[in-house]
């Protein structure tokens, strides 16, 4: 491995970063009665900012920097030791990373895994290394995955591989990968993989790198001893066909970033003109909506500064008031306010000598008492203690800025007020007779092409019913609903205020952390705000820092954003599988989504019948969005949120899954592509060009071959709700009479959980399960060492029974699967 000076825009440049809002005069201000004209409340000039690129040495760092207010969540990329992305920092915030231990990389360098072979464990030598022999029966190195993929005419092979010494740190594991060139060929081109550890503990040994040629088979060899081959598969199909290649099939309706007005206009439009298969689902929890308390910081940051705070929203007549500070002439003065009409005018206290005698502290307090009821906040600012004295101030005028426009946002007024959520509801038949399927976009509000994804989804099914037969099929046997923006009052915050916003508008935060300067860091991170593995549990990934980019609310569900989403599970009892669409990461993942990081103890993880399901729902999903223009998300980027990425605490999908069981997926769209002229991947953002280089970063490509995958998706919801075949599962080598011990595993014809006894008796829905070897791991396998009898069944996801077999009644027939493992010795 080695790094490169490698570009990866991870984060767009906020519009405004570190600026303070500031209002001041000099104390020799116009007294009450002149004619000085109401001041607007200004910005300073934002401090010096730079994109750097950062490495983290783990989940568990990132999760300390993102809860001291760092973004830097999404697009981040899991190397072998550790985490790297990007932040937009000031120079003083450059030093507070350093000084919490994360390392700035050198200008564009980022980490890539190595192309050319290096010798191997040339340190303890490679032959002694696969001449030496496992000593027990308990292997020692396991292949996890061993994956081929091709992309823009380039082959690359990726693998996982364990070992039971994985965690020895002294010294250090280290294992060999070589492949063959094919059937019959010898193993060579010896590369040492790279170890992946998380919050302390080890999780395999992984490797990607390119090949001309695909592979048959691998050997992967540990530094410990043991030695283990295993076969290389592909990873997706390669030629299949997308929806869009059928004669007359309609799509590329979007033709550019949609704002949440636009989505609610187009999603109602759509419900008007097809309503025999479309409807309009409005959400009861509206938001707080596209709307601030007017504010100012009057006096500086120091003791004597003062924040005030509207008790109207800014629309609703906040931005109309104006506050002065006065210094009358004259001794013994004491501190008071006069109201006329909006106009706020704080008479300043003076002692016996006639100086000024009002602090900061007291200043405030009067303002909430005796303002009429104009001003709802008012206290020093942020930490302190209010101890200075204020100083005369013109008047000045309040703002929630909201009407501030951000060069390039559309053009029009955003309506102010609370907002109801729509989801759009697709289906020939909605009325609960067929599997429900929830694709919720824009969680997270700078994340643009989820939007404009959904929509474009929307666009094919409508468009295509009458003429396209995959199209019908999945109208008439599945219940959509598609949510295109589930935070509008974030989205339009990034729209027209702060590209950056990633959380709701929402601010929960008490005084220190309520002023102006902080309007950009206030909100709930959405996908944080649930029920199951959440912060308050014990669980990393969500802050309780109100500032944080994954501040998690001040409790569960206190979001409506969030409520509406447990609503529709809980209203629509046919959901059964969800969508959360997010990007830019490039990343396909599900449970388990959490850990508690001291130990790395995950939520529970998926038995292994959803966990293959997922697996094979995954390479039928990321299949049609290669069929675009060959954009491949890699195995590594594929599986457990919580393995492939991050710890997040309390999202969605692991809620949806434990409360309701749902099959709930969570699609980080974009991320990285692979480049042919540069021979690297590249990686996008989170409002990529629109038309930009079709092969690389462009929003509309993205846009496309992203609703091609949950196009599919829907094909596989209406194939799971006509799933009404029997599965069929064996044991394998099968029974039989052997001369000594015997290695067995079961096998089944598609994802099933097995259910099984060794002891006689009849297999239920309370014997063992099945389980894998390990997360991302194929089924274990039993060292049979004695003549040993299995009774089994299997379940399949849509609940089928193998032979009809009925577990839950003694007296039923005994039709369960059996098989006896005879030890002849």
């Amino acid at each position: 491995m080695r790094r490169t000076r490698q570009r990866i825009a991870l984060l767009v440049l906020p519009v405004l970063v570190g600026s303070v809002l500031l209002a001041t005069a000099p104390a020799g201000a116009e007294p009450a009665g002149s004619s000085a004209e109401a001041v607007r409340s200004h910005l300073e000039n934002p401090d010096q900012v730079s994109l750097v690129r950062i490495h983290l040495s783990g989940a568990d760092l990132l999760d300390r920097v993102v809860a001291a207010g760092f973004d830097l969540e999404h697009g981040l990329k899991r190397v072998p030791t550790g985490i790297e992305g990007e932040a937009v920092v000031t120079a003083e915030q450059r030093a507070e990373l350093a000084a919490m231990g994360v390392e700035i990389l050198a200008d564009h360098e980022s980490f890539t895994w190595s192309d050319e072979a290096d010798g191997g464990l040339q340190s303890v030598g490679a032959a002694a290394a696969r001449a030496a022999q496992t000593f027990s029966h308990e292997a020692t190195v396991r292949v996890a995955r061993a994956d081929w993929f091709t992309t823009k005419g380039q082959g690359f092979l990726y693998v996982e591989a364990r070992t039971t010494q994985g965690q020895q740190t002294s010294p250090v594991v280290t294992m060999q990968l070589e492949n063959d060139s094919g059937p019959g060929s010898d193993f060579a081109f010896a590369r040492t993989m790279s170890r992946f550890v998380d919050s302390g503990q080890y999780m395999f040994h992984r490797n990607l790198f390119k090949l001309d040629t695909r592979p048959s088979q691998i050997r992967v060899t540990s530094s410990t001893g043991g030695v283990a081959t295993g076969h290389v598969s592909n990873w997706l199909e390669d030629g299949v066909p997308p929806l869009t290649a059928n004669p007359g099939y309609k799509s590329d309706f979007v033709d550019g970033y949609q704002h949440p007005q636009q989505l609610h206009d187009r999603i109602e439009e759509i419900a008007r003109e097809y309503p025999k298969i479309a409807e309009i689902v409005y959400l009861p929890y509206q938001t707080n909506g596209y709307q601030r308390k007017a504010q100012a910081t009057i006096g500086g940051t120091g003791q004597a500064a003062v924040v005030v705070s509207s008790a109207a929203w800014g629309h609703e007549g906040g931005n109309e008031i104006t506050v002065e500070f006065v210094d009358r002439p004259g001794a013994d003065l004491p501190l008071a306010v006069e109201v006329d009409g909006k106009a706020v005018r704080v008479l300043l206290a003076k002692n016996a000598a006639g100086g000024l005698a009002s602090t900061a502290a007291q200043v405030a307090q009067t303002l909430k008492t005796q303002s009429g009821g104009l001003i709802d906040r008012a206290h020093p600012y942020r930490t302190n203690a209010g101890t200075g004295i204020v100083q005369p101030s013109a008047p000045v005028a309040l703002t929630d800025f909201l009407d501030q426009k951000r060069a390039g946002a559309p053009d029009g007024e955003v309506p102010r007020g609370p907002n109801t959520i729509r989801a759009l509801r697709i289906g020939k038949h909605r009325d609960g007779r067929n599997p429900g399927v929830l694709i919720q976009a824009q969680d997270h509000a700078r994340e643009w092409v989820p939007a404009t994804t959904t929509l474009e989804t929307a666009e094919r099914l409508v468009h295509n019913y009458q003429t396209d037969r995959e199209t019908k099929k999945i109208v008439d046997n599945t219940d959509i609903f598609l949510i295109p923006t589930n935070n509008p009052d974030g989205a339009n915050y990034s729209f027209y205020n702060n590209a950056s916003q990633r959380r709701n508008l929402t601010n929960h935060c008490p005084d220190d952390n309520a002023d102006p300067a902080r309007r950009n860091s206030w909100g709930v991170d959405l996908n944080r705000n649930y029920r199951v593995g959440s912060a308050q549990d014990g669980y990393a990934g969500g802050s309780f820092s109100c500032v944080s980019d994954t501040y998690q609310g001040p409790e569960k569900l206190s979001e409506p954003e969030a409520k509406n989403i447990v609503w529709l599970a809980e209203t629509y009892s046919n959901i059964k599988f969800f969508m959360s669409v997010h990007s830019n990461g490039g990343q396909l993942f599900w449970q388990p989504g959490a850990y508690i990081a001291n130990g790395r103890v995950t939520t529970p993880r998926p038995p292994l019948r959803d966990e293959l399901f997922y697996w094979q729902s995954a390479s039928r999903i990321l299949s049609q969005v290669k069929a675009h223009r060959e954009t491949v998300v890699t195995p590594e980027n594929v599986g457990g949120s919580s393995d492939v990425l991050y710890s997040s605490a309390g999202n969605v999908r692991e809620d949806l899954y434990h409360t309701y069981g749902i099959y709930a997926f969570g699609w980080e769209v974009g991320g990285s592509v692979y480049n042919p002229a540069t021979g690297n991947w590249q990686g996008g953002s989170f409002q990529p060009p629109w038309v930009g280089n079709p092969e690389l970063v462009s929003g509309h490509a993205e846009t496309m071959e992203y609703a091609n995958g949950i196009m599919e998706m829907f094909r596989i919801a209406a194939e799971w709700g006509k799933d009404h075949k029997k599965p069929t599962s064996k044991l394998v080598p099968g029974g039989g009479t052997y001369s000594g011990p015997v290695d067995v595993r079961f096998e089944a014809d598609e994802p099933v959980s097995i259910y099984y006894t060794t002891d006689g008796s009849r297999p239920t829905l309370d014997s063992p399960r099945y389980k894998a070897t390990e997360f991302r791991e194929p089924g274990e396998v039993f060292h049979v060492t004695e003549t040993t009898t299995f009774h089994w069944f299997s379940v399949d996801t849509a609940g089928n029974i193998e032979q009809n077999y009925d577990p839950s009644k003694s007296e039923a027939r005994n039709n369960f699967r059996k098989a006896t493992i005879t030890i002849s010795n």
